[in-house]
């Protein structure tokens, strides 16, 4: 925001329509932001009181998970503990992993039913080479880490403009450009995943009923909870998108501010 009232109270008024988008984006960033922490208050909430509630074949989240793991022929799967609430449910090609949080591991609820089963089925869409599971499973590892280099590529690009051109320039905005290329990535995992996950929820709502696993009433219940996780997923979408809007809005700002005082 430093940018935005700084390019705003500048002698000439500054860019009224650059001004304007910045409003608008920061606008939508804060109200996009106070929807997703409404859903995951509401998703808390449903989470824990369906982590309450008892499923009807009296499986944990690890016995539900090596129940479909093993009838896919995935024993190599390992099923872990997650202690914190950082690193949540989830499936890892890389580590040939599901890993469940402590909360449903061994609890014999609907949540940790719902949440055994889906990571499972993530295996099972990896083992038939789901052509969505595989652009995820490429994605990945450029996404986990390539978000975090953007500040970084900045200022190297900075240093080597001002030692080499004695001035911010060319450098600075290439390297700044790759750093929005990953967060450009970063939307696009997260579109991917949206939809691998999705997929693997309806395969996990399969795969129980037609081993018995849970009743007609439960997978309602389950659809409820990973319909609050699809909403989640979308928030992300948006927030990523007004994110990689008003970083170049940003930088457009503070381009004009730059020029406006030199002149």
């Amino acid at each position: 925001m430093s940018a935005l009232l700084g390019f705003v109270t500048e002698p000439d008024g500054g860019d009224v329509l650059l001004a304007t988008a910045m409003l608008i984006v920061g606008a939508l960033i804060i109200i996009v932001a106070i929807v997703s922490c409404i859903v995951s208050i509401v998703l808390a909430i449903r989470y824990i009181k369906f982590n309450r509630r008892a499923n009807s074949a009296g499986l944990t989240g690890v016995e539900a998970a090596r129940a479909i793991l093993d009838a896919n022929g995935l024993q190599h799967i390992k099923v872990k503990t997650v202690g914190s609430l950082m690193f949540g449910n989830s499936y890892s090609h890389y580590f040939k992993k599901v890993r469940l949080r402590r909360l449903t591991r061994h609890k014999t609820s609907i949540t940790a039913l719902a949440m055994g089963s889906q990571k499972a089925a993530l295996a099972v869409l990896d083992k038939e080479g789901d052509p969505d599971m595989k652009r995820r499973i490429r994605l990945v590892p450029l996404i986990t880490f390539g978000p975090f280099a953007f500040i970084p590529l900045i200022i190297v690009g900075a240093i080597i403009d001002i030692l080499v051109f004695h001035t911010v320039g060319v450098i600075t905005v290439a390297l700044a450009i790759i750093g929005f290329l990953f967060y450009i990535l970063a939307l696009v995992l997260t579109i991917v995943t949206l939809k691998t996950e999705k997929k693997a929820q309806e395969r996990a709502y399969s795969l129980l009923r037609e081993n018995g696993m849970a009743t007609e009433e439960e997978l309602e219940l389950m659809r409820e909870l990973f319909k609050l996780y699809n909403i989640q997923y979308v928030n992300d979408i948006i927030l990523s998108a007004l994110e990689i809007i008003w970083r170049i809005l940003e930088i457009l700002a503070r381009a004009k501010s730059n020029s406006a005082s030199r002149r």
